[in-house]
């Protein structure tokens, strides 16, 4: 093969359609744009949303929703992640090493999500009441960071 030999794929190119060649060619005249209007003329168009002067949807409606700029900071670790982990005692950095929060992440929670099987010591990782009550259960322990 050489680069001087490459071809485009059978029927992967088109000929383009040659406007207004006439009224034989079936594009002749208008050449595929209709009779007067915006559209119809050389460099005629308009903004993606633009409505012809009303007030566009987009402004029409409410603003609805919030989006937290501290969510990419957040995480939550359900108990079955805490599962995986091989080590018995567990903080942020072991959480980041394992690849179960991202390295962005400056607060992790514990939620109920799941089941836990074996004993772990959380440090300064807080968890809900309920994940809370299933690492107890299950013979862990949850250590608050000292404030």
């Amino acid at each position: 093969m050489q680069l001087n030999n490459l071809k485009p794929g059978e029927g992967s190119k088109h000929a383009l359609k040659r406007l207004g060649r006439g009224i034989g060619s079936g594009l002749g005249k208008t050449g595929g744009r209709g009779h007067k209007g915006q559209k119809s003329r050389a460099g005629g168009f308009h903004k993606v949303g633009f409505e012809g002067g009303q007030m566009p949807m987009h402004r029409r409606l409410p603003k609805r929703g919030f989006i937290s700029l501290n969510r990419a900071f957040k995480a939550e670790v359900r108990l079955d992640d805490l599962n995986l982990l091989p080590v018995d005692t567990v903080d942020l950095l072991v959480l980041k090493q394992a690849g179960i929060v991202p390295q962005l992440a400056k607060t992790v929670r514990v939620i109920l999500a799941g089941k836990i099987e074996k004993s772990i010591k959380l440090v300064g990782i807080p968890a809900t009441k309920g994940a809370k009550a299933a690492i107890e259960a299950a013979g862990g322990s949850v250590v608050e960071a000292e404030a």
